[in-house]
């Protein structure tokens, strides 16, 4: 695995006269090399006749680091070929991955759902791999996924004396299995502006930042972000299940992600975790959030250094890791939704509690956000301590699905606005498509005149302020910008207003 993406490794035995020794070249890794064992224990509990000769494992292309315990079955398979115990030729037309344990049962890997992608692009007949992988590597269509639970059932499978039934897998069906929100936007009680807020960054894609106290109901309005954001496609869900594939997180249960991700990193979360890497480049939270939300919960006290780091994938939809060997690239294409208190205590704007920090701590608090962070962060909105009256109140508010309906109907406009362009919402223009999609008229362009020179705005939250103002007016349905839309994209940046 390089990034998301599975590339071919063959894997070449000879068995020559000379003392017993299994030797393993072309770059591999410390589990490659301890794979020796394994498979010699594999083979003998098997059934089969493990070489006293000279074995010498070839793994190619050379040039590229192997890692992890799936070339397990490929050699275990390629040694037995090697005795003529399979046939050649039959070799050829079938990928194999998998893990071998001590008594030769076959056990899973990660990957599965890329490696049949690619074996299908080669036009090869099928893949064998392990029966614990064999439903998500099935939503491909394109290849034949042959399911084995032991060694032994490869052998029988190729020397035409076990017959194994391709594994198939219905999209629909597993889609709609998979298919399922825990929550609903109608169980928060108030907090109408911060709802308005979260539809406006739903249907353009833009990221948002809550400021409030202890309490007030911000991690309950991420949670519900999913819930109202357009349903995944075929080929998001198929892009994101690679990705939990590629780190190991998908279940026998739920072998296709059908739903927006929601990943809640810690604050203590690490740049690598934060963002991939390591030794092996692996996926980190912003890639497990693609095409879903990412929300980091009390901004202010992540690292310093892990924040700056998500400044390049946020305007680029995607994180490029360079090591020495490799270059991974992973997508990151995410929204981005945090939350913090207002100042250290968290009660500097509660009504009904005084709050002990002085200006100094206020603003050391706030300063822990870098400007050009906050410029990528489209929309700023407070929320407020919640009422009793608020809490109790009988007045039932929209669900999720009637806000989603709305928010479908902004999408579909964008999505012709930027027909067969990469861009797909508002929050991706570029420089070339907002000037085009977003003329505003003389009162909108005096209103931001005067919110610039009195905020001191930079370049990149005047971009900001229009994006948004063009999907409120998408959400209204109006093909052009008017000063209202301006106006409320305007109180959409409480923090450059000075206002918490």
């Amino acid at each position: 695995m390089i990034g998301i993406d599975s590339h071919p490794v063959d894997v070449e035995v000879d068995i020559s006269p000379g003392l017993p020794q299994f030797a393993t070249v072309g770059l591999p890794d410390t589990a490659v090399k301890e794979s020796k064992d394994r498979i010699r224990a594999a083979i003998k509990n098997s059934g089969y006749e493990f070489p006293g000769d000279r074995v010498t494992v070839n793994l190619s292309p050379a040039d590229i680091r192997k890692e992890g315990t799936s070339f397990d079955l490929p050699i275990a398979v390629g040694i037995l070929a090697a005795q003529e115990l399979i046939e050649k030729k039959c070799l050829r037309e079938y990928m194999i991955i998998g893990e071998v344990s001590l008594d030769g049962s076959v056990k899973g890997i990660h990957g599965a759902l890329p490696t049949a992608i690619r074996a299908g692009e080669m036009g090869l007949r099928g893949i064998i791999m392990p029966a614990e992988n064999a439903r998500e590597a099935a939503v491909v269509q394109s290849v034949d996924v042959i399911p084995v639970e032991f060694l032994s059932d490869v052998v029988e499978f190729f020397g035409g004396r076990l017959a194994i039934e391709p594994k198939r897998t219905a999209f629909s069906e597993v889609f709609s299995e998979s298919f399922r929100y825990l929550f609903d936007l109608n169980e928060i009680r108030g907090q109408d502006q911060a709802k308005r807020a979260l539809e406006v960054a739903a249907a353009g894609g833009h990221n948002i930042l809550m400021v409030g106290p202890p309490g007030s109901g911000k991690t309950m309005l991420a949670q519900r972000l999913t819930t109202i954001l357009p349903d995944l496609t075929l080929d998001e869900a198929i892009e994101t299940t690679k990705i939990f594939s590629v780190a190991g997180l998908l279940t026998r249960k739920d072998p296709l992600i059908s739903t927006r991700p929601f990943r809640t990193p810690h604050h203590t979360i690490s740049d690598i975790g934060l963002v991939g890497g390591g030794q092996v480049p692996r996926p980190g939270e912003i890639s497990l959030a693609h095409n879903g939300v990412l929300f980091l919960d009390e901004l202010p006290e992540f690292r310093k250094n892990a924040l700056e780091v998500l400044r390049q994938p946020l305007e680029d939809g995607r994180v490029s890791i360079t090591r020495s060997s490799v270059t991974a690239v992973f997508p990151a294409r995410f929204m981005m939704v945090a939350a913090m208190n207002p100042c250290p205590c968290g009660h500097y704007t509660n009504p009904h509690r005084a709050c002990r920090c002085t200006p100094q701590q206020i603003r050391q608090y706030r300063s822990k956000i870098s400007g050009p962070l906050l410029d990528r962060i489209d929309i700023h909105i407070e929320v407020p301590a919640i009422r009793y009256r608020e809490m109790t109140g009988r007045t039932a508010s929209e669900s999720s699905a009637e806000v989603r309906e709305r928010i479908n109907r902004a999408r579909r406009i964008q999505e012709r606005r930027f027909e067969g362009q990469d861009t797909l919402c508002n929050a991706r223009m570029s420089a070339r498509q907002l000037k085009a999609s977003c003329p505003i008229g003389e009162d909108s362009q005096k209103l931001l005149e005067m919110a610039m020179d009195k905020l001191g705005l930079s370049a990149r939250a005047y971009t900001r302020i229009l994006k948004v103002a063009r999907t409120i007016a998408d959400l209204e349905g109006e093909e052009n910008i008017l000063s209202s839309h301006i106006s409320e994209a305007i109180q959409y940046r409480s923090l450059d207003r000075g206002v918490v």
